[in-house]
């Protein structure tokens, strides 16, 4: 099988030949300040050269951004900016920006994917994460209450911009899977109430996560936190997958699976074990295992790899990777 069609048979869980081999979220810039130093080649600078470095599976992202046109941007430079309606129409002119260079450079990623050398992801801010951008934490909740107008006027642009984007993208890669940047959920779940998702997300939801299907690309939702209560609200609105998974926040990965069988999962691994030696790596792993014999689940790290973590320790996690992944087991 290719890169692409062993991504879209596990999470379509069918039979593949092996799991596939990647990290979703890569390393620390200081992750790899040090592995440079013990030994990376300090070339070896993007997350996509230093994956391929590694013998991991290809995929490359494109992140459309609300605030530049790059998908480097600083994501949250605007914070806490908007207050009222007449700030965050202030602000507006300098939102949703066209991405021309960014949609043409995904031309020659469509073509390799088209090949099944590489997987593309497409990643949109979903419409928790961007009102908290512009109006930080503590606003939003308030507004959610005393401004209502505002949200709903924030997310409907939100929607007509993501959708623009979907159009354009269209024409020149369709991405194999889309990812919708959240962030709503913590330790203990959901930072809002279902009647709160009910009132201000969901009816974006059902506009926008409809037309990722139609491009036949897997919509999954990137929350840390625990996302067992999230689930089923994400479910409703036709979204296939979640990820991270953290399991710091008391996930639990085959809880998950036995109330949701047809949920597709990314990450799990906990990091923090990858600096407590093989033993304790490999007891992950093999934690992990009855999740991945059930398909619709790719291992990785459940979030980026820490600098705590040596460039032989990472080389033995990639070790047990490889073993782990290779299917039937």
């Amino acid at each position: 099988m290719n890169h692409v069609e062993r991504f879209r048979a596990v999470m379509s869980f069918q039979p593949v030949d092996r799991v596939p081999r990647w990290e979703w979220a890569m390393w620390w810039d200081l992750t790899i300040d040090r592995w440079h130093s013990e030994g990376l080649p300090t070339e070896l600078t993007g997350v996509f050269e230093i994956s391929q470095h590694f013998g991991l599976d290809p995929y490359y992202q494109f992140w459309f951004s609300t605030t530049e046109e790059t998908i480097e941007a600083a994501q949250h430079h605007v914070e806490g900016v908007v207050a009222t309606m007449d700030d965050y129409l202030a602000i507006r002119p300098r939102l949703f920006p066209e991405h021309d260079a960014a949609i043409e450079s995904m031309r020659p990623w469509a073509d390799r994917q088209a090949r099944g050398e590489v997987v593309v992801w497409v990643t949109l801010e979903g419409f928790f994460w961007f009102p908290r951008t512009l109006m930080g934490f503590e606003k939003l909740m308030y507004a959610f209450h005393d401004q209502p107008e505002l949200i709903h006027r924030i997310n409907q642009d939100l929607l007509d911009f993501n959708l623009r984007i979907l159009q354009r993208i269209s024409r020149a890669c369709v991405p194999t899977f889309m990812t919708l940047a959240e962030d709503m959920s913590y330790n203990h779940g959901p930072m809002i109430s279902r009647a709160t998702f009910n009132d201000f997300m969901a009816p974006y939801y059902r506009r926008l996560v409809p037309a990722m299907r139609e491009m036949n690309a897997v919509p999954i939702v990137d929350t840390d936190g625990d996302v067992t209560l999230l689930v089923p609200w994400l479910q409703d609105m036709g979204v296939a997958g979640v990820l991270p998974l953290e399991r710091q926040a008391g996930v639990d990965g085959m809880k998950l699976r036995r109330s949701f069988p047809h949920l597709a999962m990314i990450g799990h691994y906990n990091k923090m074990v990858m600096n407590q030696g093989e033993a304790a790596m490999r007891a992950e792993f093999e934690r992990l295992l009855p999740l991945m014999r059930t398909g619709g689940f790719i291992p990785s790290v459940d979030h980026q790899t820490p600098p705590g973590v040596s460039l032989e320790e990472y080389r033995q996690y990639l070790r047990l990777l490889g073993e782990y992944t290779r299917m039937p087991r």
